[in-house]
């Protein structure tokens, strides 16, 4: 079969592929750029920002102890936040009847060590954890809350020291239970009540009713306020008052002023405290927190049990689940006629925690 093209066709041709050839041959324009990802790939950036030779940039990492424990750790925390993730989904599936998780889920394990040293004292490794369950139910309003202690049964000195403190200087805590019905109120006044035990034997139940409330009183100012009422069948009677007044300081620095107030009705007490907190964010991973703050009670009179301040420096040392903390402290208790006590804390802590999402 013959095919005859007319001149037209066969110019039209010859353009086709001529035009690809011709466009090869021409200079790269000036304003060609390379992509965002030539850009900053490894191979752009200057000598001096590594810390060790070119030739050495595609070698194996040296065996070490220390490759083969931060190996194990981050393969920990993979596993356990897994972990975490399918228990609440399951516990989530299980008490709400629905086969399917619900989003929201605010389960998180937290352990970790921290060392301590005091005036006149060695310095001790004790290890610390806590966990929490919290879980949303098929009905919107209603979850179960299990946490391995209540604010409610801690001092409140210790409340406020609490990163001061080692797990051995603590309260001796017990896990908690509970069903926790959500309401709201207004815009700004959110509502909750708990009914639940602590979890030994045999069990202690409680009530607690909590009103939390956030309000703008200027461009500035911002208020924030925690009412709680409760009731413990072993320790009887409790209610707390907690107030917070923040703003914004400049140059990245924030400022809360709280005060808070918890009475104790089986022994007709008061307990007050009243902190200065700042916080700046030094970086993408440090961050920066002095506190003052002093403490009192109304028995057997109204008076000032201790003054004491602190400063926390918290590195983020992996991801968003390995930290770091230094807090040196200094302490003024009555209990000592008010005389200094230092403290420099050590603490490396790790937060698994994993998001339930519906499936």
């Amino acid at each position: 079969m013959n095919l005859h093209l007319s001149e037209y066709s066969k110019a039209g041709i010859f353009r086709y592929w001529l035009l690809p050839v011709a466009l090869l041959a021409l200079p790269i324009s000036a304003s060609a750029q390379p992509s965002l990802r030539d850009e900053l790939s490894l191979e752009r950036l200057p000598a001096d920002f590594f810390t060790f030779e070119p030739e050495e940039y595609w070698l194996e990492p040296r065996d070490s102890y220390w490759m083969s424990f931060s190996n194990w750790v981050i393969g920990q925390e993979h596993a356990q936040s897994q972990r975490i993730q399918a228990l609440g989904a399951w516990a989530d599936r299980s008490l709400s009847g629905n086969p399917r998780a619900m989003p929201n889920n605010q389960s998180y394990l937290r352990i970790g060590f921290a060392a301590e040293a005091r005036t006149g004292e060695l310095a001790s490794l004790e290890p610390e954890a806590r966990f929490k369950l919290d879980l949303p139910t098929a009905e919107e309003k209603l979850r179960v809350v299990v946490e391995s202690q209540s604010d409610e049964l801690i001092p409140l000195g210790e409340r406020r020291r609490d990163r001061q403190l080692t797990d051995d200087q603590r309260s001796d805590g017990t896990a908690t239970g509970a069903l926790r019905w959500l309401a709201s109120l207004s815009d700004t006044v959110n509502l909750s009540n708990d009914i639940g035990a602590r979890l030994r034997f045999p069990p202690d139940a409680f009530w607690r009713a909590t009103a939390k409330g956030r309000w703008e009183l200027d461009e500035d100012w911002r208020l924030v306020a925690d009412q709680r009422v409760y009731y413990f069948h072993q320790e009887g009677w409790g209610a707390s008052t907690w107030f917070g007044l923040s703003r914004e300081l400049g140059n990245g620095w924030d400022f809360l002023a709280s005060t808070e107030a918890v009475w104790e009705h089986d022994n007709r007490e008061f307990e007050l405290s009243h902190v200065l907190n700042f916080h700046k964010i030094l970086n993408n991973r440090a961050e920066l927190n002095p506190r003052l703050g002093i403490l009192g009670e109304s028995k057997p009179n109204w008076r000032t049990t201790s003054v004491f301040a602190d400063l926390t420096w918290r590195y983020r040392l992996y991801h968003d689940w390995l930290y770091g903390e230094v807090i040196p402290g200094i302490e003024f208790p009555r209990e000592d006629s008010f005389k200094d006590r230092t403290s420099l804390i050590l603490r490396i802590e790790m937060f698994f925690s994993g998001e339930v999402r519906s499936r």
